[in-house]
């Protein structure tokens, strides 16, 4: 089983987005596919309530902040969105098994120095430094003609982590969201332009 945790300490760094595409992607490709919800607002699992059942079927599990629980045997790929401020004794939880960090990153200066600090704390983990899991981050809702995004660009040249994609602002993600779909979910030349930005991160997760 493969394990996706979808993090940032900030609050609407887009982390549901990215869960929710994430889970949709691998559906698609005929995963058994299972969407954990940590996050107290609870976005992700609200979303699963509106997918259509005619779609590439997500399912989720009973989870919480206290007790991060394996999903359900016979799961192929399992996707968790967590909670800001992921830390401490939840961050020890998430990591007892090896799993993948996304980690998206929005084009602020606010955004830059919470990720930041969080990519320093999870880089020190036993299991990172060990190779058992692996981190990689994500521009969100980049416009690439403005200075916020410069500046992005700018703190992702600094890290030694793989940088995958920029991914841009669109409403693409909104309405598909409104209707419990994903970009993988809508009609090809629909969502085209979002589709290649998010090629790096299909490359990467089925690396």
């Amino acid at each position: 089983m493969k394990v996706f945790v979808v993090a940032n300490p900030k609050g609407g760094s887009g982390k549901s987005t990215v869960a929710t595409n994430l889970a949709g992607l691998l559906a698609q490709k005929g995963g058994e596919v299972m969407l954990g919800d940590i996050d107290r607002q609870h976005s992700a699992r609200q979303w699963l309530r509106l997918r259509p059942p005619d779609l590439p079927a997500i399912h989720t599990w009973d989870v919480d902040a206290d007790d991060v629980a394996r999903p359900p045997r016979g799961t192929t790929h399992a996707v968790l969105d967590t909670p800001a401020g992921l830390h401490g004794k939840l961050l020890a939880r998430v990591l007892r098994q090896p799993c993948r960090f996304l980690v998206p990153v929005q084009p602020s200066l606010f955004d830059i120095l919470a990720t930041q600090q969080f990519l320093e704390t999870l880089c020190a983990e036993k299991s990172l430094r060990k190779g058992e899991s692996e981190v990689a981050v994500i521009g969100m809702r980049v416009d690439t003609r403005t200075r916020a995004a410069a500046e992005l660009e700018r703190f992702f040249a600094g890290l030694d982590i793989p940088v995958l994609t920029y991914l841009r602002d669109t409403q693409n993600y909104v309405r598909a969201a409104a209707a419990g779909m994903t970009l993988f979910d809508l009609l090809a030349s629909r969502a085209q332009p979002d589709l290649e930005q998010w090629q790096p991160i299909i490359d990467w997760v089925g690396s």
